[in-house]
């Protein structure tokens, strides 16, 4: 008995322990997530209203309006982005967004990833520790994947010109990116979005609703100027988007699993302490018969 009371009394300890790691990890990812959470939110704006202007010129422009950015091809040649954070003990946060990246690559490139014409850019240890041994014929590009060491806009342009010259180059038809929305503290949703071949819905969208988007705008030296300056940039905040949506999903769902994790520490803590308890009772109440039998035997 003695034995089993040592056991649960240092598997208390070990859950007090890990509950007081379990708090200080909470309160840390809350604190990152504030910083984070201002960074989106007040990027957000900016790139959704770059992409309403690139809207409104795309709509009123005649004839050709295609820019090397969203020239459709035959596909051959396809990059993946798959963004996920360097570290774990994040719920479900990585996994899924690994789930919908395979997804993809499933359904939509089995025949790339066949042929070896599928390449893997990981941004983030976890996309990158999974993936570098799933496919056998996919390259995965590790090159980046320590990017959210430094999430300034001039270092995360440098990736977003990468890909978009190559794209210029025609090594890749096709671009998507994987990421991690951030939605609420609570909420965070794996994304799948197709980065370049830039979408000309949007101006289809656009002449649906002619009274919002035919502005009539004075542009110098000319509308196909304008959005051949624009394109790039708008791409650009864009891919820094992602990046920041992901870290604050990140920091979102860390925050919420070490939440649940200090619920769960405090529930095994009370099962702990009755089972100690309940044990401790019996050793008592065994130490007493033996007396009183002991006592018993000597009066006899």
């Amino acid at each position: 008995m003695g034995a089993n009371l040592k056991e649960v009394r240092e598997r208390i300890a070990s859950v007090n322990s890990t509950q007081q790691i379990t708090k200080a990890m909470k309160m840390v990812s809350a604190a990152k997530l504030r910083k984070a959470q201002d960074a989106i939110t007040r990027l957000r704006p900016y790139s959704q209203k770059l992409e309403e202007m690139m809207a409104k010129l795309l709509a009123g422009l005649e004839g050709d309006t295609s820019t090397v950015y969203n020239q459709k091809r035959n596909v051959d040649q396809v990059l993946m982005v798959i963004v996920t954070s360097n570290r774990g003990l994040c719920g479900a946060f990585n996994s899924n967004i690994i789930k919908a990246a395979v997804a993809k690559i499933e359904s939509d490139y089995a025949e790339e990833r066949n042929s070896g014409k599928l390449v893997l850019a990981c941004i983030g240890k976890r996309g990158y520790d999974y993936f570098k041994n799933r496919y056998r014929k996919v390259k995965v590009v590790n090159d980046y994947v320590d990017l959210f060491s430094n999430l300034s806009f001039e270092n995360v342009s440098n990736l977003t010109k990468l890909i978009m010259w190559r794209f210029e180059q025609e090594k890749y038809d096709v671009v998507d990116i994987v990421y991690g929305s951030f939605k609420n503290a609570g909420v965070q949703l794996p994304v799948v979005e197709q980065f370049l071949p830039v979408e000309v819905i949007q101006a289809t969208e656009a002449n649906e609703n002619e009274d919002d988007f035919n502005a009539d705008y004075i542009i110098e030296p000319s509308k196909e100027e304008l959005v051949k300056e624009m394109v790039p940039t708008i791409l650009q905040i864009q891919f820094q988007k992602c990046l920041l949506d992901t870290h604050a999903a990140e920091h979102a769902a860390r925050m919420t699993a070490m939440d649940k994790a200090t619920e769960n520490a405090n529930e095994l803590l009370k099962d702990l302490k009755i089972h100690y308890n309940k044990a401790r009772q019996e050793s008592i109440t065994g130490e007493l018969l033996e007396i009183v039998a002991g006592a018993d035997a000597l009066s006899s």
